[in-house]
């Protein structure tokens, strides 16, 4: 195992350090559960990407991402993604 130590400025290699897109970046996240406090059955809520874009999605382990319509934003899909749910129990 080799170490190499890396000059300030310097490029590390790419082979070793993996290199991200902003858009495969979350930079913040905004996540809802609920209505059950210790096991909530519903997990969702909105990413927002390093290039400023925002993306809604449900679930938690395994991320179901919800398309906007037309004009909608994240926040009106993830709202009509449950009001939806809500009608049909």
């Amino acid at each position: 195992m080799s170490t190499r130590l890396y000059v300030a400025g310097e490029e590390p290699d790419d082979d070793i350090v993996p290199r991200f897109e902003p858009v495969e970046q979350v930079v913040a996240r905004l996540e809802l559960a609920g209505p059950e406090r210790f096991a909530p059955s519903v997990r969702a809520g909105v990413d927002v990407r390093g290039d400023g874009s925002m993306e809604a999605y449900r679930g938690r382990v395994r991320r179901e991402v919800i398309a906007a319509r037309g004009s909608e934003n994240p926040f009106t899909a993830l709202r009509r993604t449950f009001m939806q749910a809500d009608q049909a129990r």
